[in-house]
């Protein structure tokens, strides 16, 4: 009976073993105590540390784990430092030491942020005081001046003005008279109907639209002289002048063989055209480097300064009278007048005084006209004349050539100091200030040269462009770091960000060519744009509440004129594609001279449509810019500089669009 038994309880026991609830707790009990030793070998496991084994293997219950959960700390976890801050690129122009660096970063642009352009409409909004408390007046967009002001130049037609000082017959009538305070330009003036956009350059070298500039006066008077033509719908350039008939490019290379020290483009690099006509000296020059301001008044022949922008071609209504011209002494390399209709003797030669204050020391002046090569009597004496005055302020008649005379400025001051006593004209006193021009009078006496050769020692073109020049060390500025460490700093500045809206903005694709600086310093923003092949030539404008810095920015080989922004300036309407202003209204607006609308309307007057604006200004400033660009009907976008969102700075941009 035993072995029975035997055998029947190992069975009933090999049962249980098989039976499937036994396997399903044995399987479990295998997982538990797996899980309960990765615990143990990894105590940082996040799981609750009341969750233990013992050598016995005995194992908390579910409720133990419960209630002492919160009597048991759980084991702080092991964190990691935290990384170093990360130190982005340098993005002023002054070293944590105080001192001025050139190795800065100004940042980039978003090329898709040109895509975010909106098109802001509504009204504008003016700052008033009302009992004491500034308020804000909203008004309704500016409208449309009358159509007999297309051509409108505020400070030279002033018709009352010059009515009521009664100067009919006097040169004195094409100087600046601009009108009386509260009577300026509160309108935008007309474009002719059928306006269309320009032709880009180079093409509009030899023709324009005539519904552009849509006057047939020179046509009538001058063309057969082969200035200008009327083809169909455009008006033609053959490139001819009154001396020049057979061509521009022919007069210059006589010019050239006459006295080849001249050197186009190397020793000359800036010229001034008086009486400029059609502007075909100063155009075919520009493939010689050459840039050459033409300027002439607006007077009977009044749109040739018209055309010549139209064209393509750096120009401003200016004239010999009373006044100094607005550019700085020594400027100019080369100076032409042909057929310029000028009294060079008259007056004790005070214009030709003037000539020669703002030629450079060595430069030269280039006169075609008749009395150099006709023998009626008249001509002849006033040949003689002119022979005698230039003696007298020391010029050398370098060559004399059928119709055209070149002569040579000194130097130096020593052939003035070696005159005789009481010769006229006198030298100036040395109290005065060449170069200074916002409305100064004409001085009967020489200009004197720098004793330490200033101006006269510049290098030849493209190296001085970025070439401190000496006459930095002149300017009266509060310069507390090096002057030439402040204009490296500039340049570099300005190549950064230009770099940037070229390459954001795609400038070279928007044939930008006349493009004006408002407030140009010393002129870096221009350098920028020669240095990166942007085809265009920039009007450099230094404001008269800003550090003179002219003879810096045309011994660079620039161009530029000294402007105060509460007047309008002398040039036509519809004349310049790009204007730049960088911290211009945060300036103007601590004078407290004039409004800021005043000076939108005007760089409306100037813009051609289709133009552009960019405005680099303060925060402080830009709501009022955005109010004012909307009543003038600009299409404007604001936007971060590179610096940030948080930058004290922001780029208002805007376009003028055609109709």
């Amino acid at each position: 009976m035993k072995p029975s038994a035997t055998i029947t309880s190992s069975t009933a026991t090999l049962d249980v073993v098989k039976a499937p609830n036994f396997v399903k707790v044995t399987a479990i009990t295998i997982v538990s105590f797996s899980v309960i030793t990765l615990l143990y070998l990894f105590p940082s496991s996040p799981f609750p540390s009341s969750i233990s084994f013992s050598p016995s293997f005995s194992i908390t219950s579910p409720q133990q784990i419960k209630n002492n959960a919160s009597l048991v700390s759980p084991r702080p976890k092991k964190t990691r430092p935290p990384p170093p801050p990360t130190v982005g690129e340098r993005t002023g122009i002054v070293d944590e030491n105080g001192a001025m660096a050139e190795d800065f970063v100004i940042g980039e642009f978003d090329p898709s942020a040109m895509d975010e352009f909106r098109n802001l409409t509504g009204g504008r909004e003016e700052s008033t005081k009302e009992d004491g408390k500034l308020t804000r007046v909203k008004n309704e967009r500016f409208r449309v001046c009358e159509e007999s002001t297309r051509d409108y130049i505020p400070c030279l037609d002033n018709v009352e003005e010059i009515k009521r000082l009664n100067l009919s017959g006097s040169l004195v009538i094409y100087e600046r008279h601009c009108p009386e305070e509260g009577k300026g330009l509160d309108c935008l003036v007309p474009m002719p109907k059928g306006y269309k956009r320009s032709i880009p350059w180079p093409r509009s070298r030899d023709e324009v639209w005539f519904s552009n500039v849509p006057q047939t006066r020179l046509v009538e008077d001058k063309g057969g002289q082969n200035w200008i033509a009327l083809k169909k719908d455009k008006f033609v350039f053959p490139g001819g002048g009154t001396q020049f008939i057979h061509g521009a490019d022919q007069y210059l290379n006589q010019i050239s063989e006459m006295v080849p020290e001249i050197a186009f483009g190397q020793h000359t690099r800036i010229a001034l055209d008086i009486g400029c006509g059609m502007a075909s000296f100063g155009a075919f020059l520009l493939q010689r480097n050459v840039t050459t301001l033409s300027i002439a008044p607006k007077d009977v022949h009044e749109n040739q300064i018209q055309f010549a922008l139209e064209r393509g071609v750096p120009a401003m209504a200016a004239v010999f009278s009373t006044r100094r011209l607005l550019y700085p002494s020594q400027a100019f390399d080369l100076i032409h007048c042909s057929r310029c209709r000028i009294d060079w003797t008259r007056d004790d030669g005070i214009l030709l005084l003037e000539v020669n204050r703002m030629l450079r020391a060595g430069g030269y002046f280039v006169w075609a006209a008749q009395p150099v090569y006709k023998h009626e009597e008249n001509l002849q004496e006033q040949w003689k004349e002119m022979q005698d005055l230039t003696r007298r302020i020391c010029w050398e008649l370098v060559k004399k050539e059928g119709y055209i005379a070149i002569w040579r400025k000194p130097l130096n001051n020593s052939c003035y100091l070696s005159r005789d006593s009481g010769a006229q004209p006198p030298l100036c006193d040395s109290n005065d200030d060449p170069d200074s021009v916002w409305y100064v009078s004409l001085r009967p006496c020489i200009t004197r040269l720098p004793e330490n050769g200033y101006g006269a020692n510049v290098t030849t073109w493209p190296v001085r462009l970025h070439y401190p020049p000496d006459r930095l060390q002149s300017i009266s500025m509060d310069a507390t770091f090096s002057r030439k460490e402040l204009f490296k700093a500039e340049s570099k500045y300005w190549n950064e960000i230009i770099e940037s809206y070229v390459r954001a903005f795609h400038w070279k694709h928007m044939n930008f060519r006349n493009v004006m600086d408002m407030r140009a310093g010393f002129g870096g923003f221009a350098a920028a744009l020669h240095d990166l092949d942007v085809d265009c030539w920039v009007m450099n404008v230094v404001p008269v509440s800003e550090f003179n810095t002219l003879p810096v920015i045309y011994d660079r080989g620039l161009i530029g004129v000294m402007h105060d922004w509460c007047e309008t300036f002398d040039t036509y309407p519809r004349t310049y594609d790009l204007l730049h202003a960088a911290g211009l209204f945060s300036a103007e607006q601590k004078r407290h001279k004039c409004k800021v609308s005043s000076i939108i309307l005007e760089m409306d007057r100037m813009l051609r449509p289709g133009g552009t604006v960019y405005i680099r200004d303060s925060i402080s400033v830009m709501s009022e810019l955005q109010e004012i660009a909307t009543a003038t009907r600009w299409v404007c976008t604001l936007r971060d500089t590179g610096e940030g969102p948080h930058a004290s700075w922001k780029i208002l941009t805007c376009d003028k669009r055609m109709p």
